[in-house]
């Protein structure tokens, strides 16, 4: 099967192409392009097919598109996702039909991503998964009884949007929100608030400077910081992976999974989130569930996007 995908973003989008024989997927080719938030999602998408029909050998089995919430999977509508202002109603599974003659595919991301570890990642073997996103933002995509669950109408997995505390650095717009404390925008804001505090005491972390904001701090240079040592960073660290140990308590009671997969600043950082946020799953999830689930670092990597997308178009049917 001669597929492809298109992976659509807030920052930047790409088209990919890829063969399934005999149970193994090769990527063929790939372009990506930033997107243009000064044109309509349409030109948007007209600019997409266009890159896309540079790199495509025939025509394609199916089409996958990996995107951001919220939208309508089955009638493939794209509704308005805050990282896309003003892809509002976009008929895009229409569009790429009618454009290529051949069934596409939509689907949110984290769910895009579930399907990927799954069939392709961490996940492989296992009847219910639970795989997260933790990077930008947090959410979750759930393969249960060895199928995709969505939900009543697509927005299920939507963990980020859980309030682990009355007040918090803000994530999903809600202050104490997992997403809050669990996402690169979160460590920015609990770092620059712990190095604030030391700065009013006239000490500074070696991943701060005098006028610095939250938008000046990454997740990264704090974990760079923590690495070598330093002790609000450390801190830092310590708090998120408590707070992931609590969100992903609630997890584990609530759907009994067999395997957790996370990407993205958890690959990176196990090492400095996973102790906390083990001594808090301990302290709080039943025994025999969390005997049977594990918590493993996403495998596909830097290219679990355009796994997503691909994969969409390979299980399209089955998914829907």
């Amino acid at each position: 099967m001669y597929l492809l995908g298109f992976d659509i973003g807030g920052t930047k989008c790409a088209v990919i192409t890829a063969r399934y024989e005999n149970g193994e997927l090769s990527f063929c080719g790939r372009e990506s392009i930033p997107t243009d938030r000064s044109v309509g999602p349409y030109e948007m998408i007209d600019r997409l097919c266009a890159l896309a029909d540079t790199i495509l050998e025939e025509k394609p089995c199916a089409i996958g598109i990996s995107c951001g919430n919220p939208m309508d999977s089955k009638k493939g509508i794209i509704l308005s996702p805050p990282n896309l202002p003003g892809w509002d109603n976009v008929e895009i599974v229409r569009v790429l039909e009618e454009r290529y003659g051949v069934h596409a595919y939509l689907q949110n991301d984290a769910d895009a991503c579930a399907i990927a570890e799954w069939r392709f990642g961490a996940g492989r073997g296992v009847q219910n998964m639970v795989f997260m996103t933790f990077g930008t933002g947090l959410g979750a995509g759930l393969i249960l009884g060895g199928r995709l669950y969505s939900g009543t109408n697509g927005n299920a997995g939507e963990v980020g949007h859980i309030r682990l505390s009355p007040i918090g650095p803000v994530g999903y717009g809600k202050a104490g929100s997992w997403e809050g404390f669990c996402s690169g925008g979160g460590i920015s804001q609990l770092a620059y608030m712990k190095a604030s505090e030391m700065a009013q005491c006239g000490k500074f972390p070696s991943f701060y400077k005098k006028g610095m904001n939250a938008a000046d701090i990454s997740a990264k240079s704090v974990a760079e910081a923590a690495k070598n040592g330093d002790e609000c960073a450390l801190e830092v660290y310590r708090l998120c992976g408590e707070y992931l140990g609590r969100g992903l308590s609630v997890v584990i009671d609530i759907l009994n999974p067999e395997r957790i997969v996370i990407g993205s600043i958890f690959t990176r950082s196990r090492d400095l989130l996973w102790k906390e946020a083990e001594r808090v799953i301990k302290r709080e999830v039943l025994a025999p569930s969390y005997s049977c689930c594990e918590v493993v670092c996403a495998e596909l990597g830097e290219q679990i996007g355009d796994y997503g997308a691909i994969t969409v178009a390979l299980y399209g049917e089955e998914i829907f």
